[in-house]
């Protein structure tokens, strides 16, 4: 049902019956290696193409989280999926390989938590038995389509972040044992006139907080119901700008654990990563790997992710557009007391 203007709570939550990740090798270095299913040595994930190499990714998570949660392919009545590239041809070839029935989604990096939001949705209302949300990035693909082929080697800015080579895939079911999704708040369009696409966490962050105002406008809480908020890939610049947002709006941030995924995924002190991580698989792998596992080992009870996307594409870039961004916030919790 709706609450206030934005969010949706659902009164049959959905179970997280299972996730799996994939990583690439740069994030086997970082300090979450150890929370990801299947870690990669190399970039090309035995493929020909960069682009073949990251619907590889995605067709890894699907597939093992299929696996993880005793089902099979034809239990899964709707794949709700998305990624970065034209056409999403990552995700909608991975549906043709799969054989679900499928949903397509973009949210730029924001579409790990669309699609979560929009499976849960159809869990709940009983649409489907079982839904699978999933996404995927990879580093070389983002850098070809959006900046500069990687080949070039080109200068990047302090601002620049860091594309994560990724996939995460999440099934839902209507019960079970598992965390259950709560909640989500479907965030609105924010450009604030930013047209530079080396600083998209300056772009994201507006974007971040006015969901998360809107979040807890919505339900009527304040920070402190959640353990720990998390945003999707602002990195250090936006998580700044974020957190001096939070201050200027009055967002008592610091009743709750206040981190951003793109700052969690890698060690930004040691690994060439810029300002931190990005892409579709940078909340992705973050939620579905590591802050899961703190909620099924009891160190979390309520988590609020909120995944950022920069709505830009290299046509809208080339015509001098502004950056325009969206943030999606999901409520999971652990159905644990307390």
């Amino acid at each position: 049902m709706l609450t206030g203007h934005q969010t949706w709570t659902f009164a049959k939550p959905p179970v997280i019956l299972s996730t799996a990740t994939v990583v690439g090798p740069d994030e086997a270095e970082g300090p979450l290696a150890k929370d990801f299913d299947i870690v990669h040595g190399d970039l090309t994930i035995g493929q020909d193409s960069w682009e073949k190499a990251e619907r590889k990714l995605l067709e890894e998570s699907t597939k093992l989280a299929v696996e993880n949660a005793g089902l099979t392919n034809g239990d899964i009545q709707c794949f709700v999926a998305g990624d970065l590239l034209n056409q999403i041809i990552s995700a909608t070839f991975a549906a043709r390989t799969l054989s679900m029935p499928y949903l397509g989604v973009f949210g730029a990096c924001s579409t790990s938590m669309e699609s979560l939001a929009i499976a849960s949705m159809i869990v709940s209302s009983g649409y489907a038995k079982h839904a699978m949300a999933a996404t995927a990035s990879h580093n070389c693909t983002v850098e070809k389509q959006f900046r500069y082929p990687t080949e070039y080697g080109s200068q990047k800015p302090p601002t620049a972040q860091y594309t994560v080579t990724g996939s995460g895939a999440a099934v839902l079911g209507p019960e079970g044992d598992g965390p259950r999704v709560t909640s989500a708040t479907i965030g609105r369009v924010v450009d604030m006139g930013i047209k530079d696409p080396f600083n998209m966490g300056a772009a994201m962050a507006p974007a971040a907080v006015d969901t998360i105002e809107a979040h807890l406008r919505d339900l009527g809480v304040e920070p402190g119901h959640y353990d720990m908020i998390v945003t999707g890939d602002l990195a250090s610049v936006g998580y700044s700008i974020a957190r001096e947002l939070f201050e200027k709006h009055r967002v008592p941030i610091g009743q709750t654990k206040y981190y951003d995924c793109g700052l969690l995924v890698y060690d930004v002190e040691k690994q060439a990563v810029q300002a931190g991580g990005s892409g579709c698989a940078c909340s992705a792998v973050v939620t579905y790997g590591h802050l899961l596992k703190l909620m099924r080992q009891g160190e979390l009870n309520r988590l609020l992710v909120v995944a950022t996307g920069a709505l830009l594409s290299p046509l809208s870039f080339q015509q001098g557009e502004s950056i325009p961004c969206i943030a999606h916030a999901v409520a999971i919790e652990s159905g644990r007391s307390g």
